[in-house]
């Protein structure tokens, strides 16, 4: 008599459930970087606006007034809000920045900040001209 063994049913069935949680779990991992390098990205972009806002104001030949200002700027195929408060320090010759940016789909949820300072530009001497 010769017994062939194979698998029951009930062992079908546990592996089966075995591999869908398996597989369930990496979708959710896979989700979930795919998630975090889109943020990753925004947060990028969003820093590299804010950066380049404050060395516009720090290579600016005029002193930034205190007070907020806000306006556009395109970066990685996308329009993004910054919002700049520039406020005046303890030292005469010195300016705050908070600039924040934020998605021009989202402006209410900022993306990036970043706080920076501004020195007051040096008078024109006589012999030089203006840009």
């Amino acid at each position: 008599m010769t017994e062939t063994r194979g698998f029951t049913l009930l062992e079908v069935l546990v592996a089966l459930a075995v591999v869908a949680i398996a597989l369930a779990a990496v979708i959710r991992i896979g989700g979930s970087a795919a998630l975090n390098a889109a943020r990753l990205e925004d947060k990028t972009f969003a820093d590299w606006v804010a950066l380049n806002r404050l060395e516009e104001l720090r290579l600016a030949t005029s002193w930034p007034s205190t007070g907020s200002l806000s306006g556009t700027e395109e970066m990685g195929g996308r329009v993004w809000r910054w919002t700049q408060r520039v406020q005046s320090t303890e030292d005469e010759y010195v300016r705050k920045v908070e600039i924040q940016v934020a998605r021009d789909d989202a402006p209410d949820a900022p993306v990036d900040s970043v706080t920076g300072f501004v020195g007051r530009p040096p008078p024109a001497s006589p012999g030089q001209r203006g840009g």
